[in-house]
């Protein structure tokens, strides 16, 4: 798994966090005190698509470490509950983080054996050519 399906799942989890904190402000601006109905719509509109993106990079985070289905509904439905998706962000990057180093390690080191390899392969066949 690359860095980078950790990364984007991290962005967007605090962006979708702080766009739930902003909508939810909004909505008590909208019923409290009866004012912010056109921001409140707009909030709205840009959380669920952004909520969307967010979804889409959980699940294939999820996919990639295999998780099973019921913590990765979890992780899932983190984007809808105020302040959980900042936790559930950490709890997850640090228990993925350590298995992406080692996945990069071992694919780092994989290379270098094929590299080694074809340097090999590349030698011996001079040497067959060569008198």
């Amino acid at each position: 798994m690359k860095r980078s399906v950790l990364t984007r799942y991290r962005v967007m989890a605090y962006v979708t966090a702080v766009m739930l904190l902003v909508l939810c402000v909004s909505m008590v601006f909208k019923y409290g005190f009866d004012t912010g109905a056109d921001v409140t719509f707009v909030v709205s509109q840009v959380h669920g698509l952004l909520y969307i993106i967010y979804l889409i990079f959980a699940f294939d985070l999820g996919a990639k470490a295999k998780w099973p289905v019921g913590k990765l509904l979890w992780v899932l439905l983190s984007g809808t509950i105020p302040l959980v998706a900042f936790f559930v962000e950490r709890r997850i990057t640090r228990e993925v983080e350590p298995l992406v180093n080692e996945l990069n390690a071992l694919l780092a080191h994989t290379e270098r054996q094929a590299e080694e390899a074809r340097t090999h392969a590349g030698n011996l066949a001079h040497a067959l050519k060569t008198p």
